[in-house]
């Protein structure tokens, strides 16, 4: 291996689904780059004819695995996390989505900041910026300019993880679903925004095709979700005042001077362009719309559609979940859904060494 001393002792954790190989090529070779500095397992979950592909391009230097049928999950991403922490050989553990691009710097970073935390928070960028990722970029900035971004990746301890059961499988928003279990959990969580990982940036299709889909999450944040909902009653108001110009425009300016806090934020300039702080009238619009859509499948349709179903909670609140943890403890996996119906399968239990 040619990595570092850090990275020698770090596994990779990759969820996949691709029922579209079109970046197998580019894909295969970061991976390839990766198992030249650490253990890479990829949990699969791709249908054939795509995962046999995947095998014969990957299984000479990486862990490639199919991912378990499990009855009653709902989120496969969160059944492939569980299945490739369990395998992987190292305690430092990154997680990442398949668009998620690290280097040399970041993976050394996130192997130094396990070493006094349970769980990692890095910052993700888009390496390549056409138009929809600036203006999904300005969501990014405002959220640095608050509480902090959610990313793709995450660096988490094994031990820790095993040992709280995994994260429950029945949600939308699995990464704030894993932040909240852990804090639970008595886990130490470390944000990170100054650690920079680049991502590669969807297609447009894909984009507009998120957009209610990340406004569903926004369900599991309460606070955010009432200033969200109350965007588009004020334009309402203005309309009906006829001071539409002065509310649009204070909106617009406020969005763009937050956004640039949070571009400047912990060497936010690093990596985020001047111009991405323009998009957030942009995105603040969308937004407004968009989470009333998602309101409205909640309580009209029962939740969001997801892989052939629909799925109703976003995240639970670390109420809920510090609850079910006190009715069951030392067993994570077997925390019960809020109708009371069947245990949710993490697929984590430890795994003999």
């Amino acid at each position: 291996m040619k990595g570092t001393s850090v990275s020698r002792r770090l596994s990779y954790v990759l969820p996949l689904r691709w029922n579209d190989d079109s970046g197998l090529d580019e894909l295969t070779d970061y991976l390839r780059w990766l198992a030249e500095r650490c253990q890479v397992v990829v949990a699969d979950g791709s249908p054939e004819p795509h995962f046999t592909r995947h095998a014969q391009r990957w299984n000479r230097w990486v862990t490639h695995l199919r991912v378990p049928t499990v009855t009653g999950a709902s989120n496969g991403k969160v059944v492939g996390v569980c299945h490739g922490v369990r395998v992987a050989v190292h305690d430092r553990v990154v997680i990442a989505d398949d668009d998620v691009r690290y280097d040399d710097t970041a993976l050394r970073r996130v192997g130094e900041v396990l070493d006094s935390s349970d769980l990692v928070v890095p910052q993700n960028y888009f390496g390549a910026l056409p138009w929809h990722a600036r203006w999904d970029t300005a969501r990014t900035l405002l959220n640095r300019a608050f509480s902090g971004d959610y990313p793709g990746t995450f660096g988490v301890s094994r031990t820790t993880f095993l040992a709280m059961g995994g994260y429950r499988d029945d949600v939308l928003f699995e990464n704030l679903e894993l932040m909240r279990t852990l804090a639970v959990a008595g886990g130490r969580i470390a944000r990170a925004p100054d650690l920079f990982v680049r991502r590669t940036p969807p297609t447009a299709r894909h984009f507009w095709s998120q957009r209610v889909r990340q406004a569903y999450d926004s369900l599991a944040q309460p606070v955010r979700c009432c200033v969200e909902l109350a965007v588009l009653p004020a334009v309402g108001v203005a309309i009906a005042r006829n001071s539409t110009a002065k509310v649009t425009s204070f909106l617009a300016l406020s969005g763009v001077l937050v956004a640039e806090l949070g571009r400047r934020r912990h060497g936010g300039t690093q990596v985020f362009p001047a111009t991405t702080a323009v998009f957030a009238p942009l995105w603040i619009a969308e937004r407004a719309v968009c989470v009333w859509i998602a309101l409205a499948r909640r309580v009209l349709l029962g939740g969001v559609r997801y892989h052939g179903g629909r799925l109703p909670t976003a995240a639970h609140s670390k109420r809920w979940l510090s609850k079910r943890r006190a009715s069951r403890p030392g067993d994570g996996s077997a925390l019960t859904s809020p109708d009371g119906a069947r245990p949710v399968h993490s697929g984590c239990r430890p795994a003999p060494r």
